[in-house]
């Protein structure tokens, strides 16, 4: 029973790291409109997204208020994901007004909709810390590379004892078919020799045990 519930939730483990390197996988793929995955490193959006946590986000048509967005910074590699609070027409321009959640202040910075990379639809608390490590050379290494190493190593050596497995079934079937051959050869030749014709089947399949057991012996 215990082996049995191992088992399970050694597959749920694997289950879940593979769902995640694919869902991260993804994230790379060069396609217009593809989701996002940021890490939250500060507690500006507290207590709806705490620090650490993992979130995903997509690109809209159009944002709203209320929307949790996640948005470039100006002069900086750096992205921001604040609450939109309040959204103006400036000419034929949409300005938005950000602010974090935790923070008294709005942002300073005026938001333009081209400046929003997408909005949040999902995130996964505190999961953001290994993602934003196996974004660097020894965390892919160490979080992406071995385990990925490892399932198709664990996989080969699965497929490998079920062949095996096979082939010993199918050789002792054969071994079996060749003892019985042979039982039945020998018991035929003893008949011949004594010149018995007829013998019940309860002695004729005696004399074949007989036989394997004195094979199995020698």
């Amino acid at each position: 029973m215990t082996d049995k519930i191992l088992k399970i939730l050694k597959n749920l483990i694997w289950t879940a790291i593979v769902v995640f390197l694919i869902l991260i996988g993804i994230t790379f793929i060069p396609i217009k409109g593809n989701y996002k995955v940021y890490t939250v490193q500060s507690g500006s959006m507290e207590p709806a997204i705490h620090t650490g946590s993992l979130i995903f986000v997509k690109s809209q048509e159009s944002y709203s208020v209320d929307d949790i967005v996640t948005r470039a910074t100006k002069g900086s590699r750096a992205t921001v994901t604040h609450r939109i609070i309040s959204k103006k027409t400036e000419g034929s321009k949409v300005i938005f007004e950000t602010k974090g959640d935790a923070n008294e202040d709005p942002d300073r910075e005026s938001v333009s909709q081209d400046t929003i990379i997408g909005k949040k639809f999902f995130q996964i608390p505190y999961i953001g810390y290994p993602v934003g490590y196996a974004r660097t050379m020894p965390g892919f290494i160490l979080l992406i590379i071995i385990p990925a190493v490892i399932i198709v190593y664990e996989e080969i050596r699965k497929i490998k004892e079920e062949i095996v497995n096979i082939w010993k079934k199918k050789n002792g079937k054969e071994n079996l078919l060749v003892e019985d051959n042979l039982s039945e050869k020998k018991y035929t030749r003893v008949l011949a020799e004594n010149n018995i014709t007829n013998i019940g089947l309860e002695t004729k399949e005696g004399l074949i045990k007989k036989e394997k057991i004195s094979r199995k012996k020698g």
